[in-house]
């Protein structure tokens, strides 16, 4: 379905969404294996404090068009070209109906979803001249609705379903997509929430997983299994079934 990525020296990855979690654990992992790195995020101090020996810094906000378009002249120039692009900005708020806060949906979905689209565009020309491949990190919380996720949720389902439409179309090109789908993984963002997250995962440890699903050529990366699985199996129950379960397990 996807291209099999197995080997990783000298090819040019762009990772926007790098200075921390999973973002930062992959670019440490990816310079091990000998990529040649840009990270982009919209704090050049982390991502300087990175030390990725011989990585192209590329300060940006997703959010802005002009900035990655900006971002995105600088690195063609250096490096002649990007093979992979992984986006894996995101934001994470906690949201019920009780006091909904529409602003604050905006800017979480401006990050998990609108900028993700824009990055798209950004290089979608590159990679129907030239190949490569676009991957977007997006959530299990994508796959149905949840509680506490009413700002989250819809984000990362529309950018799945993003990347489908996607790869429907440029994989007969000969053009990777993934989507990216963890389950929990210890970051900034899950320490805001306020329940036991089961098979929680470190971000170095969801790194080598994403790496490992490039390896297998598959349209979707997720991890890890044990959770992920069940998360699969309740998306394919209908409403009926689906609401009494998720309440009884979660609480909401």
């Amino acid at each position: 379905m996807n291209p099999k990525i197995t080997e990783w020296q000298g090819r040019r990855v762009w990772l926007v969404g790098a200075s921390s979690g999973i973002g930062a654990a992959l670019a440490r992992e990816l310079a091990g294996r000998g990529a040649r790195l840009a990270l982009s995020g919209r704090d050049g101090g982390k991502l300087q404090a990175l030390e990725i020996a011989n990585a192209l810094v590329l300060s940006c906000d997703a959010t802005d068009a002009a900035s990655l378009g900006a971002a995105h002249q600088v690195l063609v120039t250096a490096m002649g070209g990007v093979d992979l692009v992984l986006y894996l900005a995101g934001d994470y708020v906690p949201m019920q109906a009780e006091g909904f806060d529409l602003e604050l949906a905006e800017k979480v979905i401006a990050v998990n979803f609108t900028g993700a689209m824009r990055l798209a565009a950004t290089v979608l020309p590159d990679l129907l001249g030239a190949g490569g491949g676009i991957a977007f990190c997006a959530s299990v919380a994508g796959y149905r609705g949840l509680p506490k996720a009413l700002a989250y949720g819809p984000g990362k389902a529309a950018l799945i379903h993003f990347a489908e439409c996607l790869h429907l179309e440029l994989a007969p090109k000969g053009i990777g997509v993934w989507a990216i789908n963890p389950g929990f993984v210890a970051t900034r963002l899950t320490a805001k929430n306020d329940f036991s997250m089961p098979a929680l995962l470190t971000p170095e440890q969801a790194a080598i997983a994403t790496l490992d699903g490039f390896r297998r050529g598959k349209f979707e990366i997720h991890y890890p299994k044990r959770f992920t699985r069940v998360m699969k199996l309740l998306a394919l129950l209908p409403y009926a079934w689906y609401f009494p379960l998720v309440r009884r397990f979660t609480g909401g």
